[in-house]
């Protein structure tokens, strides 16, 4: 018989990947979103429930219903600079509502979770590349609320025994391989999908915060993951917990960097257009580079990305927004 696992969130860019992945390899992912920020099209691999993880009635009549061995929670907001500007709404978000998933899992028998964390836990670093042992310091709400709510999971493993994988990602960044489901965020703030929107005329130019950092070309250095690979990890976490039986906090990135000059160069080359790049300040907070050590991942889950080189994933994007808009220049 199939293993039932709840997606949280399952309709937004992560998690619908990892749905999918889920349906492949036999389990049955039901996805609870609230469809603020998910698309109810991006669920394709097993049911949708619409409506909160802070209902708690509906939480239990979910776990009733499906009885999941396991929860994989990716619900939250995720702007850093609306986290700034209304952190009310992010801890009531983030943290107060994970805090009501957790007590309905413990309600309901339920005591596995994977957590999408970020490295956003970690704020401004010390040493690169950044390993788990690093010092935690985020610099803004929204890193803050992906903190707290790992510390909650240490206190329930240690309280209750709900044991949990906090999967502290890096640049989430790519697209589904045969283009069934791609990154689709209203806002859109993430520097590869605007730069594919410059070159496909639906916006005038792409922005470049900052030139003077201390790197190869002076622009800011990231550690990008395909999403596909981040969904393996997922999975991976799910087979620790059950195999293992105990907590993990782990980083999720490939250990290289590449520039925002990197990935407009990228983009520019594979769509032939040379739109315009427009060079702005630097933003505050920004650190020059952020790499991942990955030695955890691959020593305790096994975990190794295969599609994160550069072109594979900025390909892989590119081709799910052709289908999804056409190619609006010639």
């Amino acid at each position: 018989m199939a293993t039932t696992i709840l997606v949280t969130g399952g309709a937004g860019y992560i998690g619908s990947h990892t749905c999918k992945l889920l349906h492949a390899e036999g389990y049955i992912p039901v996805t609870m979103d609230n469809l603020v920020y998910g698309h109810e099209s991006s669920v394709k691999w097993g049911p949708l429930v619409k409506g909160d993880i802070n209902d708690p009635i509906l939480l239990d009549k979910v776990f009733k219903r499906y009885s999941p061995a396991a929860v994989i929670h990716f619900a939250a907001f995720a702007y850093v600079g609306e986290s700034v500007a209304e952190p009310e709404k992010y801890y009531q978000n983030n943290v107060g509502a994970t805090l009501t998933l957790l007590g309905a899992m413990r309600r309901n028998g339920c005591s596995h979770i994977v957590f999408s964390s970020s490295c956003a836990t970690y704020g401004l670093p010390d040493s690169l590349p950044i390993s788990e042992t690093h010092a935690q310091n985020p610099i803004n709400p929204y890193g803050r609320s992906k903190l707290m709510v790992e510390q909650i999971l240490r206190d329930y493993d240690q309280a209750y025994g709900v044991k949990s994988v906090a999967l502290r990602y890096f640049n989430a960044a790519g697209a589904d391989m045969d283009g069934e489901v791609g990154e689709d965020h209203t806002p859109e703030t993430h520097l590869i999908p605007l730069t594919i929107y410059a070159a496909l005329g639906l916006q005038p130019h792409i922005r470049v915060f900052g030139t003077d950092y201390d790197t190869e070309d002076g622009t800011a250095v990231r550690d990008y993951v395909h999403v596909a690979d981040l969904a393996e990890a997922h999975v991976q976490s799910l087979k620790f917990l059950a195999h293992r039986q105990t907590g993990l906090e782990i980083n999720l990135g490939t250990g290289r960097g590449c520039s925002v000059m990197e990935i407009i160069k990228e983009v520019q080359q594979l769509s032939s257009v040379e739109f315009p790049v427009i060079l702005e300040q630097r933003r505050q907070g920004d650190p020059p580079i952020l790499v991942a050590a990955t030695g955890k991942a691959k020593q305790l889950l096994g975990w190794q990305p295969s599609r994160s080189d550069r072109h594979t994933i900025i390909s892989s994007a590119w081709n799910w927004h052709i289908r999804r808009h056409g190619r609006l220049v010639p």
